[in-house]
Parts: C-alpha cells; structure tokens; sequence
C-alpha cells in the first residue's frame, strides 16, 4: 500500500501542489512524531519559495530527531535561496555530519563558499561532489571554475574538456577555455574558442568581448 507521504511526494513531482500538501498534512497529523512529514512539507513549501513556513518545517523536523540528515539540508537550501550563505554552510555541515554522503550536498557546501569568495575553501567539497557524480554538467562546470578560480589552471582546464564530452554546444565552457588558453599565451586557440562559444550562444557577451580584444591584438601586431 502507497503511503500518503509517497502519494504526496508524486503529486509534488507533477507539480500538484495542493494536493500534495494536503497528503502532507493528513500524514503529520496521524504521525505527529515522524520527522519525514514534516521534511516533506518543508520541501514543498521551499519549492513553492515560501521560505520562513518551510524553515519552521525543518527545524521541527530536526527537533524531532537531530540526526536527521535532510532536514539540514532542507534548511539549508531555504537560507541558500535567500542568499543567506554562512547560514546555509552551517546547515549543509550539519546535514554531511549527520551522514548525508550525495553529490547534492557537497555541491551546495562548495557554492556556499564560492559565494563568500572562498574559491579555496570550495574546492575540496565540488571535488567530492564532482567524484560522487561525475556526470552531472552543473557539478564538473561549477568544479571546473572554481579551480581555475583559485589558480589551479591545468586541473580547470582538463575539467572544463570533460565538461564538453557530457555536453558538447556547453558555451561557457568554450569560453572558459578561452580564457585558459589566453592565460597560457595562446590567442589563436582562444579566439577558435570565444568563436565556438558565439557560435552556440551568438548572444554571449563575454566571448564576444574577449574575440574583439583578441582581434585588435593581431590587428595591431600586423600593423
């Protein structure tokens, strides 16, 4: 038999949401002393951006029993989505401690500091997370920048070529590469790769910006 809290959650994946909180609510108030209700709201209510309800969704939850893993996490995205990033560092800690071992964790413990401008910081955590799902484009880009954020430039280059086997027309990809290859002096590969960058997303402006200091360099050498 389906319980209620896994009707809830399929009706919250097709984007029923009253539905799904009502199947919540009738699961919370026959188990007032399940933590998982309570976790479950919290995720639908995060999802719906009510923040301040979900927060008191997962710190329920957490009070209930403080081992629980994914009510940190939880919480820590609520305070993520509110740019609220020591908050949410503290809790996306908590939920590793507490045992939640999945890319999706350690990837928002990375973005946390990345956002506090800690590049160093943020490597060990998208290297972790990059390792647990090494095919996920969001994870091995973000990886990729971090580390050529924090100087690691051979380690964000190879990273942002696997980032173009699991995602070939990536333009920000391209443009990174671009980037790199002008850091190791070589504009004629990274113009061939600001080019690609603008041939996927004729609108990205940084590629154009940097094929246009590329082309006035070599104009001017010519001269």
């Amino acid at each position: 038999m389906v319980s209620k809290l896994q009707q809830g959650i399929k009706e919250m994946q097709n984007q029923n949401f009253e539905e799904a909180a009502k199947l919540f609510t009738e699961a919370i108030d026959e188990e007032p002393k399940n933590p998982i209700g309570y976790i479950n709201f919290g995720n639908l209510l995060l999802h719906m951006s009510d923040y301040s309800r979900a927060q008191r969704f997962f710190e329920r939850a957490i009070e209930l029993d403080e081992h629980a893993a994914t009510a940190y996490f939880g919480l820590g995205n609520t305070y993520y989505e509110q740019s609220l990033y020591p908050q949410a560092q503290e809790q996306f800690s908590k939920a590793v401690e507490t045992g939640l071992e999945e890319a999706d964790v350690y990837f928002m413990l990375g973005m946390t500091f990345v956002h506090q401008d800690h590049h160093k910081l943020a490597l060990p955590y998208l290297l972790r997370a990059a390792e647990l799902d090494s095919d996920d484009v969001d994870i091995q880009f973000q990886y990729g920048l971090c580390l050529a954020q924090a100087g690691e430039i051979a380690q964000a280059k190879a990273t942002m070529l696997k980032v173009l086997e699991l995602e070939s027309e990536h333009s920000d990809a391209y443009y990174n590469l671009g980037v790199i290859a002008l850091y190791e002096e070589n504009p004629i590969q990274a113009l061939e790769y600001f080019d690609r960058a603008i041939e996927i997303q004729p609108e990205h402006a940084l590629a154009a910006n940097g094929k246009k200091q590329i082309e006035q360099v070599l104009h001017n050498d010519q001269d």
